[in-house]
């Protein structure tokens, strides 16, 4: 099969696409013939060498894919060849066929694209879980979205004001907010043009109840500053490239609770939770209430330039890669 394959690790020029052994699914494993995959940061630290599991070389990224089941293995259940479905992995979806475990594939809802569906996985469920079982969003609260141009930052921000939120949503330049607002957000705040401590306190004079913050670095404590008594912080990811130090003195103050999720660990420690919040959340995507924003595509040729485009911090929403018709 053509692949996009690392061979090294380095930065995303490193990726060529090129023939590459077809993967066999193993036998609680589906192949997929893929026809989208999305681009996702972490997929820049994985050939970087930088992400938290390092893969050794050479492999395929990508981490989020859809298309059609083409094979199945010999212990599965449920998923007949020919299925369209979404799935996601480590790695492996920047290839003309994948391979994943049934129980994590879930079938296309009709009418659904499937570049649309492979921007859906990742960003979405993140976001939900994140916001269901973390922070606990109820409606009529103030909910304050960092990174709200990023994909699980615009995925929270929209699924924020679907369950009945007011959404402040902070970015940094003016198109990620204008997507932001199309999106559900009520008031937008560029940080790079304002004080954000300033900045949220006269948007939310009474505080937050929630922020949601993939970002870090110089973002986390000004955020956390907004928050009302009790109120309630979620740590996702640290896009800014530096994790910060909480001054613990404003936890005990305004009796804050700060809570943190990998997506990963929900079906291990509560896998009820998990499958209350798929189903809640496969019936927004169907009905069309939780849409991915696709901020640009690309051809599968052009793998190492749309990892290029998201390393330099120029994705809104989601990047895809459209790799069959």
């Amino acid at each position: 099969m053509r692949a996009a394959v690392c061979c090294e690790y380095g930065p995303p020029e490193v990726v060529h696409v090129e023939e590459f052994p077809t993967p066999e699914p193993q036998p609680d494993q589906v192949g997929v013939r893929v026809h989208a995959a999305a681009v996702n940061y972490s997929d820049v630290l994985l050939v970087a060498g930088e992400y938290q599991i390092k893969v050794p070389p050479p492999f395929v990224p990508g981490s989020e894919f859809a298309g059609v089941v083409e094979t199945v293995g010999a212990d599965v259940t449920g998923v007949s060849v020919g299925d369209r479905v979404f799935g996601t992995g480590m790695v492996g979806a920047f290839g003309e066929v994948a391979v994943a475990r049934a129980a994590g594939i879930t079938r296309t809802p009709d009418g659904i694209a499937d570049t649309v569906a492979a921007a859906f996985g990742v960003a979405h469920r993140t976001s939900y879980h994140m916001l269901r079982s973390v922070a606990r969003l109820q409606p009529g609260e103030q909910l304050v979205v960092l990174g709200a141009g990023g994909g699980v930052g615009l995925a929270a921000v929209q699924l924020g004001a679907a369950l009945g939120a007011t959404v402040t949503a902070v970015a940094s330049s003016a198109r990620k907010l204008e997507v932001a607002a199309a999106n559900g957000a009520t008031h937008l705040i560029d940080h790079r043009a304002n004080d954000l401590r300033k900045a949220l306190k006269e948007t939310l004079p009474d505080g937050a109840d929630v922020v949601i913050d993939p970002v870090g670095g110089d973002l986390a404590e000004p955020a956390l500053r907004s928050l009302r008594w009790r109120g309630r912080l979620v740590t996702v990811g640290y896009a800014a490239g530096s994790i910060p130090r909480i001054p613990l003195n404003l936890v005990l103050l305004k009796g804050i609770q700060i809570g943190g999720m990998q997506l990963r660990d929900l079906g291990t420690h509560a896998p009820d939770e998990l499958q209350r919040n798929e189903r809640e959340l496969m019936e927004l995507f169907a009905a069309g209430r939780a849409v991915p924003h696709i901020g640009a595509s690309f051809t599968f040729d052009e793998t190492a330039a749309a990892l290029r485009y998201v390393a330099d911090g120029h994705a809104i929403g989601k990047i895809v890669l459209e790799i069959a018709p």
